[in-house]
């Protein structure tokens, strides 16, 4: 079985806690939608984290969040592999952690699933001034925009499910906002670009993270503490 959630930042209690209520095995997968948080301390933080996910016995596959190095840039810890049809970032000391890479074409279920991480940090100031690390590569850059809409383009724009970080602009919850902040000062720039990949788009699903919300709309789901049964409901078109 496959399931889908949230943002745990480095806090994996609950899904074990979920783990152990559903009797999930090897066999089963988690999928979390960015800001894993298992490599954002960058210090023995991330290993204690990582330790206790590693009691989980289902894989965790991870797209990359804002709160967290990209796997690409830790390479004494992370190797490729292949798992679900395509390359993923893997850790040989913590195994069950998979990290997908933005723009693999993965086979999840037998439904065609794209990963395209990261998102803008609101609180990239406040961290900054408190010594906590932020992440200048947070967004994905325009060689990685452009390769995801290549990937998309040799699939003649179609593909079961997205799992993203953040959403569409069009999506965006703004109930979800934080007092306080300015949004005209926001880089909405991931946002509006997947915009133009959900306009041209034929899919089934797209799942996100990063908003701290659980809501559905239209095929859009968001989710943070929720776990869902990944692509359930959805047709196989082939």
């Amino acid at each position: 079985m496959v399931y889908i959630t949230g943002d745990i930042h480095g806090d994996p209690r609950d899904l074990i806690r979920f783990s152990e209520a559903h009797s999930l095995t090897s066999e089963d997968t988690i999928i979390i939608l960015g800001d894993a948080g298992f490599n954002f301390y960058l210090h023995g933080r991330d290993r204690k984290a990582k330790k206790l996910a590693a009691r989980i016995p289902a894989t965790l596959l991870c797209i990359h969040g804002n709160h967290e190095a990209r796997p690409q840039s830790l390479p004494e810890l992370y190797h490729e592999e292949e798992r679900f049809g395509a390359t993923v970032l893997v850790e040989d000391t913590f195994p069950n952690i998979l990290f997908a890479v933005d723009g693999e074409v993965y086979d999840i279920e037998g439904f065609s699933t794209i990963a395209i991480g990261g998102a803008y940090s609101i609180d990239k100031l406040w961290r900054r001034e408190n010594d906590l690390p932020w992440f200048a590569d947070e967004q994905p850059s325009a060689q990685m925009k452009q390769h995801v809409e290549q990937v998309l383009a040799a699939r003649d724009w179609k593909v079961d499910v997205v799992l993203s970080h953040t959403c569409p602009a069009k999506y965006t919850p703004t109930e979800a906002y934080f007092s306080g902040i300015d949004q005209s000062k926001v880089d909405k720039s991931t946002e509006n670009w997947l915009d133009t990949i959900e306009g041209r788009l034929a899919y089934q699903r797209w799942y996100c993270g990063h908003w701290h919300i659980n809501k559905h709309i239209d095929r859009m789901h968001f989710l943070f503490n929720d776990v869902e049964e990944f692509a359930i409901g959805l047709v196989y078109k082939n």
